[in-house]
């Protein structure tokens, strides 16, 4: 009986470490997909930033530069917010 006992537990104790190895897997492979996500994005950032440093370029080689200090209002996604002029 005690030996019965015995392999039982044991038997337990081995399913609930095979749960903790399952349980750790996922963590980890949670884990590379966030980092490969967080990755993703800064090169997103990085892509947007050399957008907006080359159309800053064009905007000061079209703008007077007397207008330079307000560059920042030529820019395409600042002129898009401009409202527009009611008559």
């Amino acid at each position: 009986m005690e030996w019965e006992k015995q392999k039982e537990e044991e038997a337990k104790e081995e399913a609930r470490k095979k749960r903790e190895k399952k349980k750790k897997k996922k963590k980890q492979k949670k884990r590379k997909t966030i980092e490969a996500r967080k990755v993703a994005e800064e090169w997103e950032i990085w892509d947007k930033e050399e957008e907006v440093a080359k159309s800053e370029v064009e905007i000061k080689k079209l703008v007077l530069e007397k207008f330079h200090k307000w560059i920042k209002v030529f820019g395409k996604k600042q002129s898009e917010r401009m409202p527009m002029r009611k008559v």
